[in-house]
């Protein structure tokens, strides 16, 4: 009986690590991300983004906000941007928002380590998952 029970826990234990892997993988549909940078000098403001299950996004950038597309299979990601509302900031504001769309837009490949999602392309941009 004793090796039945070490057996059954064993098989827990494999089947809960093997589970633990394979959600740390999986993309974070539904999931707020939060880029991870500083807010900008006279705002509170930091760039989220949310994509549902059908890879429609939702971005609210420094200055301007929005909608997009994402389109995610295995370790490859697309994103095209949709109609931006600029919110009447300052040049520099809008420009590090139009510099963000272009990163994502250029990123090839996504990579989820724990709470963090990075988006890989010419420049690396690093989400962490909002986990309340």
């Amino acid at each position: 009986m004793t090796v039945l029970r070490h057996a059954a826990f064993g098989l827990a234990f494999v089947a809960a690590v093997i589970g633990q892997a394979h959600a740390a993988s999986e993309f974070p549909f539904g999931a707020e991300m939060t880029l991870e940078a500083r807010p900008q000098p006279g705002s509170k403001r930091i760039p989220t983004l949310e994509i549902d299950d059908n890879g429609r996004a939702q971005l609210d950038l420094w200055c301007k906000s929005g909608k997009g597309q994402f389109s995610v299979a295995n370790d490859t990601v697309i994103f095209v941007p949709g109609a931006m509302e600029d919110r009447g900031c300052t040049p520099e504001r809008a420009q590090l928002d139009d510099a963000l769309l272009n990163a994502l837009g250029a990123a090839a490949t996504w990579k989820r380590q724990g709470d963090f999602v990075s988006f890989i392309g010419a420049t690396t941009l690093r989400f962490r998952i909002s986990t309340n």
